[in-house]
């Protein structure tokens, strides 16, 4: 950096609430990190936001020096956009206060909060909001681009549990959002992204969760998987909404419920989450340790904020991962036989394949309601490669894209953006579909310049 920039930063430093780090800082290598070892980038400077406040003012101090801007909630999204080169990453993870109301179940929440951090609050008034299945994820992100998980059948999407948020524009304004005040940037937050400004408190709507849920898995040989994916489409196409069943084939962790000799081999394996009676749930759940004959299964009443961190040793950071995802509204015998191709041939220990099943209350918004369109999709699916070295790069990254391209022909369009990877930027516009052109207009209203570019970017017009 020259002198002048230098005098810039001190300038700055002395009149920001939080922490300001540059390279040459005992842990500005620790925080630059982020969940996906693939991205390795080194931003001039990190501001660390205690405050609305600071997130104004680093927003004002970018955009006066001209710097690109990354935004860091969780640091979990998969194309790294938390984190740029030679600009300024603005941090928000110190922003992780939670404030629950129980009597109108309703939740103020900040945008450094993890999904452990939101589950922990809200599950002490046994209420929750709709949130991803990866404790470790950000609230901030999963929200601004749709968010779904467990309990999405029954509730919907994150964001039509959305009732306002607290918005810092490209032009340093703080401006509330919701159905009343600036509604079409409210519009536009949900499922649009990062790209019209920086959340600095959400306000969720909480509905009644457990606190105990039953749910678990059940565990079958792979040699069963087609005759378990096509019974399991049938099933969660009549499943109540109370009842979620998602699907995951890869190579079997070393559960203990699990015979040693089946560790390491291919399994498939049904995930399950049923909101009502365990007694009720257990009826409805018979006819899946049906499906096959299991190696075994893990299915009990357990605490919904426990059943919500199952998956989080699968999912730790500092791996390498890519990943190829698709919508469906049905699945076909196409779609299942590339699966169970692509899942013979995994390119290492730690990729794996799933289907989440949603539906019900996710199918109820009308697509154009808010940004979020892909309304008809009954299941997401998401080809998760996950390695450990820069050797296995192409490798594992063909076989996603070559997975991907197969099962293409059965798919619906659309496309989840938090699924979307750094080189899936032409995938925008269709992800979006006819919501497109409007979340266009507001971009262009609120974010002219495309100060907010390191996202699944929207273009103003």
């Amino acid at each position: 950096m020259t002198n002048i920039e230098k005098q810039g930063i001190e300038h700055f430093k002395t009149h920001f609430g939080g922490d300001v780090l540059l390279a040459t800082d005992p842990n500005y290598d620790e925080i630059r990190q982020i969940w996906n070892a693939m991205i390795d980038r080194k931003p001039a400077v990190i501001a660390r936001c205690k405050s609305c406040e600071d997130v104004v003012k680093a927003v004002n101090f970018a955009r006066e020096n001209q710097l690109l801007v990354a935004v860091r909630g969780g640091g979990h999204n998969i194309a790294g956009n938390a984190v740029c080169n030679d600009g300024m990453m603005i941090d928000l993870s110190l922003l992780h206060q939670i404030k629950v109301n129980p009597e109108t179940k309703i939740a103020l929440v900040e945008p450094g909060c993890t999904l452990a951090d939101v589950d922990d609050a809200t599950q002490k008034h046994g209420l929750a909001v709709p949130v991803g299945i990866n404790s470790t994820t950000g609230i901030a992100g999963l929200t601004l681009g749709g968010g779904f998980g467990w309990i999405s059948r029954k509730y919907g999407m994150t964001i039509d549990s959305l009732v306002s948020a607290t918005v810092v524009t490209a032009d340093g304004q703080v401006l509330k959002a919701s159905d009343t005040e600036n509604a079409d940037l409210f519009w536009g937050l949900r499922g649009g992204g990062g790209n019209f400004g920086i959340v600095t408190e959400f306000e969720f709507q909480l509905h009644t969760v457990g606190p105990d849920v039953l749910s678990g898995l059940i565990v079958f040989p792979f040699t069963q998987a087609k005759s378990i994916i096509t019974q399991l489409a049938a099933f969660t196409a009549s499943a109540p909404a109370d009842l979620s069943v998602w699907m995951v084939t890869r190579k079997a962790p070393p559960l203990p419920f699990l015979p040693e000799d089946v560790h390491g081999k291919e399994i498939v394996a049904l995930a399950l989450c049923y909101l009502g009676e365990p007694s009720e749930g257990e009826k409805l759940i018979a006819p899946l340790r049906k499906f096959g004959t299991p190696y075994g299964e893990h299915v009990g009443v357990q605490p919904f904020s426990l059943w919500q961190q199952a998956f989080d040793p699968l999912l730790t950071p500092g791996a390498r991962n890519y990943w190829k995802s698709h919508n469906f509204t049905v699945l076909t015998e196409g779609a299942i036989d590339a699966v169970i191709k692509y899942a013979s041939t995994l390119p290492s220990n730690q990729c794996e394949i799933f289907i989440a099943s949603i539906g019900c209350a996710t199918a109820t918004p009308d697509p154009e309601a808010m940004a979020y369109s892909c309304r008809d999709a009954k299941y997401v699916l998401n080809v998760h490669g996950r390695w450990e070295s820069a050797e296995e790069d192409n490798h594992c990254i063909q076989w996603a894209r070559n997975f991907f391209n197969d099962t293409k022909p059965f798919a619906s369009g659309g496309a989840y953006v938090n699924f979307l990877t750094q080189d899936e930027t032409e995938r925008t516009e269709s992800a979006y579909g006819p919501t497109y052109q409007r979340l266009q207009e507001i971009k262009t209203k609120y974010d002219p310049n495309n100060f907010f570019r390191m996202n699944q970017n929207i273009k103003p017009l």
